[in-house]
């Protein structure tokens, strides 16, 4: 052991083999995916910078590369791992979807669309595509805006939901204040996607409003 290496014990590695995953901090966990410190700080120094710096997993699970390669410890090796960890966690939260109906896990549809929009600076406009069956087929982002507005093009979403061969939609978008409430665009977005894909009987079943870690449904709000 050099000098200066914490005890055997203390290590997080030896420590989650001791005590259980439980017994870890936030900064011992990250420091275990880390693996190595630097030069002059340990692997669980540089996560607790990293998890003061960026406050908290999920913001720093979701930046982008360029700012995770400018930290301390990190590379692009690390800052690759950090953007799989979170692509990872998405999918896993996806499945219980995938598996059953996002209209028979509410919940779970509700925590998947928070992991991918909460931490949003800016507006970001998401669709889960439906089969016939009200199945998952494809979950992806259709717009990003600036801070207070996405432009959301109706054609553009029907040409999408056809390329999925969607029967059904559930929109979702962050509004980054935090609010819940829709706005009074939020609705009239809402009715414009919901007659432009009616044409081709494509129904709009939800759209999620995402604040901070809180969503609402506007559907459950006799908004739909």
């Amino acid at each position: 052991m050099s000098i200066g290496a914490p005890p055997t014990t203390e290590r997080p590695r030896e420590k989650l083999l001791s005590r259980g995953v439980q017994s870890l901090s936030d900064a011992e966990l990250l420091a275990i995916f880390l693996r190595t410190g630097s030069r002059r700080s340990s692997a669980v120094d540089i996560a607790s910078a990293l998890l003061e710096r960026f406050g908290g997993f999920t913001a720093l699970l979701s930046a982008p590369h360029s700012a995770l390669v400018a930290q301390h410890g990190l590379g692009q090796a690390k800052s690759a791992m950090l953007a799989a960890m979170n692509e990872i966690s998405q999918r896993s939260l996806l499945e219980p979807i995938q598996r059953s109906s996002p209209l028979t896990s509410p919940d779970a549809t509700r925590s998947y669309l928070k992991s991918v929009l909460a931490h949003e600076q800016r507006e970001v406009f998401w669709a889960l595509f439906l089969d016939s069956q009200h199945q998952v087929i494809a979950s992806e982002a259709l717009a990003m805006g600036t801070i207070d507005s996405a432009s959301i093009y109706p054609r553009e979403v029907l040409k999408a939901s056809l390329a999925h061969n969607a029967a059904a939609l559930i929109f979702a978008h962050n509004h980054p204040s935090g609010s819940l409430t829709p706005s009074e665009a939020d609705k009239a977005i809402t009715r414009r996607l919901q007659q432009a894909l009616a044409t081709v009987d494509i129904r709009v079943l939800d759209h999620i409003i995402i604040g901070g870690h809180r969503a609402v449904s506007m559907a459950e709000l006799g908004l739909i």
